[in-house]
Formats: C-alpha cells, sequence, structure tokens
C-alpha cells in the first residue's frame, strides 16, 4: 500500500498551453480599453456627417439661387415676348387706321353698302379681335393725353375746355394709345362766369324792392 502524505492534495494535471484559471482577470484590462475607441470612432462619425449637412446645405442653397434665377429668366423671357407681340400688332394695326378712317366716312355718307359694307365690317371685327379700341365722343371734357386738338372756339353753353367735333377718332391696344382723337374744342366763353353772377344778384336786388317774386 501507497502511504498518502497528511496536508497535500494531489493537483490535476494541466495540460501544456492551457491557461490557469487564475489567469483568467488579466483581460479585464482589454475590455476596459474597448469603449475609448468607440468613443474616438463615433467623434469621427459625427464630425464627418456635420461635414455632410454643411455641403448639403451649401449645395440646396445653390439649387435654390439657380431657380430663382430661372424663374426670373421665363418671367423676362415672358415679358419681352409679350412686348414684342404688342409692339407688331400696333404697328400692323397703324397701318391700317387711314383705311379704318376711309370706312368711317364712308359710312358717314351712307355710301358703305353692298359687298363693301361686308368687307368692311369683316375688317372692323378682325381688328376689334385684335384688341383695337376706338374712343373720342363729342361732348366729352379735353384731355390732352389722348386727344389732339387742331380746332379751337368759345362757346357759352360749356363749363369747361370741351370736344365740340371728332375730326378723326382715336384708336388704343389696351392702354397703349396708338393715335390720339382728333378733334374740335371749345372754351367757356370769356366773362360768361362773371357777368351770369351779376346779372343774378341784379334780379334778386330788382326782386327785393319790388317785395319778392310774384307767387301763385
Amino acid at each position: 500500500m501507497t502511504e498518502e502524505t497528511p496536508g497535500f492534495e494531489e493537483k490535476p494535471d494541466v495540460p501544456s498551453g492551457a491557461t490557469p484559471d487564475d489567469a483568467e482577470p488579466q483581460a479585464a484590462p482589454d475590455e476596459a480599453a474597448a469603449p475609448a475607441g468607440d468613443v474616438n470612432q463615433n467623434a469621427a462619425l459625427v464630425a464627418q456627417l456635420d461635414q455632410v449637412r454643411t455641403a448639403l446645405g451649401e449645395r440646396t442653397a445653390d439649387l435654390q439661387r439657380l431657380q430663382a434665377e430661372y424663374q426670373n429668366y421665363r418671367r423676362r423671357v415672358e415679358r419681352d415676348r409679350i412686348t414684342v407681340k404688342e409692339i407688331a400688332i400696333a404697328n400692323l394695326l397703324t397701318e391700317l387706321l387711314p383705311v379704318l378712317d376711309d370706312i368711317g366716312r364712308a359710312r358717314e355718307h351712307g355710301e358703305l353698302v353692298g359687298g363693301f359694307k361686308s368687307v368692311a365690317e369683316s375688317l372692323e371685327t378682325v381688328a376689334a379681335k385684335m384688341g383695337l379700341q376706338q374712343f373720342g365722343k363729342e361732348g366729352e371734357p379735353f384731355d390732352p393725353t389722348i386727344h389732339e386738338a387742331l380746332m379751337h372756339s368759345y362757346a357759352p353753353d360749356v363749363t369747361e375746355t370741351t370736344c365740340v367735333a371728332i375730326l378723326q377718332p382715336g384708336y388704343r391696344i389696351g392702354e397703349r394709345t396708338i393715335r390720339p382723337a382728333r378733334v374740335a374744342v371749345a372754351e367757356p366763353q370769356p366773362g360768361a362766369q362773371t357777368v351770369k353772377p351779376a346779372e343774378e344778384s341784379d334780379t334778386k336786388a330788382d326782386d327785393k324792392e319790388n317785395g319778392g317774386p310774384d307767387e301763385g
């Protein structure tokens, strides 16, 4: 029989290359170092994200500026196109004004009959569709911005400078006048405004002396 020495226990054999149990706590320093690396990596990602956001904001501002410039360009082109169209129409209708004057004179003399009447009315209709408007009437106040006075006289029955005859009608396209109305104007008779109040005063004085106007 083999005698065992009291107080000593036999430990199991540890294979070569194996780590004893008491070596496991040494892994703690590596686990503590891992979060520091993650923090640095997150900081780098945040900085990169900020750069991307800044670049995106700059590109967005550039796009908005280009879009605004394009819209202004479109509006300017459309405005120029309308202006050129209006000028072309005004030039064409200006050349037709003498023909329209002849038609108007023929109508006044009763000569607008037959086929000539049909053609003349068709021409006037086309001109109206293109925006041509005639203006100028007898009895309207004289306006130097739309009237051209060719004749001048005085009249006792007007209180301001008035168009008493339309020698040639005026024409406009929208708000643009392409020819003023050529008119004869009349002004109030000189002294008419001062004489009339004096006559009224004399009449009132006579009525007062005679005891007032007759009644009944």
